[in-house]
């Protein structure tokens, strides 16, 4: 699907092989904020929702896709549409760069406008919207320089470790 292909990356479905590397990503402790996570995962609750990923988006109301880089297939990371909703045509939105010495290469940039376009071109969104924590500035510079417009904020929204942190909303309105 050339939507879902770019320079340095292209967006794939979810396959049996990628148990470990979504074993990791769920039970890391350091990214259970980004993704209001409070506990881990079993391989075992993991298998099975590989088992499921084949549910068509109009279904399962989310699309889950692996980041891979064209140079050697890597795995680098992964990206979402959820609360996925045809009627109002709109979707949130979420990526992760798995390693640190992944980002900041264009990858996470790249996955992001072609998920901005295949939401566009083949789900015929309006809207697109990200949840991001008013701390995460890499996410707020990375969804604002894909046109992404801070529309507000959820005061204390989020409890992490034994502060509250304000998390922004953030919109895309598609021109159509």
């Amino acid at each position: 699907m050339l939507t879902l292909k770019g320079k340095q990356v292209y967006l794939r479905a979810l396959e049996p092989e990628d148990l470990e590397f979504i074993y990791v990503i769920e039970n890391d402790e350091r990214i259970w904020e980004m993704s209001s996570t409070q506990t881990p995962y079993s391989k075992f609750l993991i298998r099975q929702y590989l088992e499921n990923a084949h549910q068509d988006i109009y279904e399962a109301k989310q699309l889950r896709l692996v980041i891979c880089e064209h140079q050697d297939d890597a795995v680098v990371g992964l990206i979402d549409l959820f609360d996925f909703n045809p009627a109002h045509r709109r979707a949130g939105i979420g990526i992760l760069i798995a390693e640190e010495q992944e980002r900041g290469k264009g990858y996470g940039k790249e996955a992001l406008q072609l998920l901005i376009e295949y939401g566009k071109r083949h789900l015929h969104l309006h809207q697109l919207y990200a949840n991001i924590s008013e701390d995460n500035l890499a996410s707020i510079k990375l969804f604002e320089k894909q046109g992404f417009q801070k529309v507000g904020t959820k005061k204390d929204w989020n409890l992490v470790g034994k502060t509250f942190k304000d998390e922004h909303i953030y919109q895309l309105l598609y021109v159509h």
